[in-house]
Order: C-alpha cells, then structure tokens, then sequence
C-alpha cells in the first residue's frame, strides 16, 4: 500500500509540467472526496486500493491529454463549483472579467434584463445571478446537452434568477429585449494549431472555433443583437487577445458607440465593450 504523499510524487514525476502537482492533488482529493487541504493534513493517510486504482486510471487519463476538469467533473468560476463535462467549454479564469464588466454596469439592486449567448455550463450566467439577484437572467446555447449541464449548475446552486432557452446565438432570445447581452463566443481561428493540443484537443470544436478568422460568431452577435437591446443598452464579447481592432471595427460599422476594449491581468486587450445608442 502506498500513502497520499507517495501516490501524489509518483503521479506528478508521471505528469510532468509546471501544474504536475497540483493536477496530481485535484485527481487525488476528487478519487477521496476531500479538499487539497486535506491531503497536506493527512499525508500519511493510505487509500484503500479501489481508491488507488481509480486515481491510477485518472493519472493515465490525464498522461494521455484529457482535461482534470472532465476527470473529476468540476471547475471552479468566481467561487462556483460547477459541474462540467466534454459537452461544454472548461470556463477560464480570464472569463471572469466579463463578469467584473457586467457587475460595473449593472447596479446592485437593479431589476436588469440580461442575456449570456452560448452559456455553456452555464458560468457566466450563474455568477451574474449569484451577483445581482434582483436581475433576470436568460442563458442560451445552440447545444441541448450543454444546456442540461447548466440547468444542472442553475439548481445545484438554487439560482432561481435563471432560465434558459436553446438557439443559435439571438435566434433563442424571442421577441424580448434586455439592458444587456455577454457572450464568450467561439474565436478561434479553424486552421490554428493550438486546436490540436493540450486541453483543446478535447473540448467541443463548436465553442472553440468560427471560421477562417474565428470572427463569424462575433459576426453574427454584433450584427443580431441591436434588435434584441433596449436603448442604452450594452453589448460586451470576449475575443481573442490580437482581436480587438477586429471586433472594435466591426461594432463601429454597425453603429455602436461607447466602444472600448477592456485588458485583462496579462495587459491583453481581451474583453469588448459598446452600448446601443439612445435614440431621439
């Protein structure tokens, strides 16, 4: 029998990598049902051998390329623990700066209308309902499995503020109008390289890539949304980080105004902003 401090140094020497050892204490903690706190507590502790054999399984999943986050079947996102799985994108935490965007624009105890396109698990949608009860949120995707996922996320964390509707992009949205849409869109490029490694071999292609330039999601969005926002209203986007020019460009040819492209903690321009102009 092996304890949790000689399982998780022959696990990391496996892996490899700056993130070997944390990885190896995720998959470890997951197979126990405890916190990485715990196992810095406990290092002495021996699991029975199903539990070591199934932490071997995960360490070979892992070796082969498959994300810790499907392993173990959560993420966290601004403090959730969210379920996920291969039929939704892994929420990043640069994500949360289009969260940070729509808590400065939407007061604290606004009774807002907001839509996320393409929620995925639903991350964005349920930490802006976490954040402003009073606001009615609407979470939309083209994909009913990963709808199911967040309609999960949405109960496990008793989020009533929520509903969601399935289509593409605005297709979902109905006749209604909103004081704000986000979306995290697909942006990448169909033909780049990065496609094919690491976490992204494994995640859906249809909420990583969009086209030649991976701005026909944009596309659409920019163009659609004016038609479902109130005046006054915002849009914001996540986009690539060399993206921005593009995405500025192509709110301003349809008349958007307020542009401004917002950086993230690397001092990438990463997020997107513009609100629909009032009209007389």
């Amino acid at each position: 029998m092996s304890d949790v401090r000689q399982l998780l140094a022959r696990a990391a020497a496996r892996l490899g990598g700056d993130e070997a050892r944390l990885e190896a204490e995720l998959l470890l903690a997951h197979v126990l049902g405890r916190s990485r706190a715990w196992l810095f507590a406990w290092p002495e502790f021996e699991p029975e051998s199903g539990q070591a054999a199934r932490f071997e399984a995960l360490v070979k999943a892992r070796a082969r390329g498959e994300p810790v986050a499907y392993l173990t079947g959560r993420r966290e996102f601004w403090s959730l623990d969210l379920d996920v799985g291969p039929a939704v994108l892994i929420p990043r935490p640069e994500t949360e700066l289009l969260v940070e965007l729509v808590l400065e624009r939407v007061p604290a105890h606004a009774h807002a209308t907001i839509a996320d396109l393409g929620t995925g698990s639903g991350a964005i949608a349920l930490a802006i309902a976490r954040e402003r009860p009073n606001a009615r949120v609407l979470a939309t995707d083209a994909s009913a499995a990963a709808l199911d996922v967040a309609r999960g996320n949405a109960r496990r964390l008793g989020l009533a503020n929520v509903e969601f509707a399935q289509g593409d992009w605005c297709a979902a949205l109905g006749d209604r109008r909103f004081d704000l849409i986000v979306s995290n869109p697909p942006y990448i490029a169909a033909a780049d390289r990065h496609l094919g490694e690491g976490d992204l071999r494994f995640e859906p292609a249809a909420a990583l890539a969009s086209g030649a330039d991976g701005l026909d999601a944009i596309r659409v969005i920019v163009a659609s949304v004016p038609a479902y926002l109130r005046a006054g209203g915002w849009l914001l986007l996540e986009h690539g980080w060399d993206q921005a020019d593009a995405v500025r460009s192509l709110l301003a040819a349809n008349a958007y105004d307020q542009i401004t492209s917002i950086r993230d903690a690397a001092k990438h321009e990463r997020a997107t902003i513009a609100a629909l102009p009032c009209r007389s």
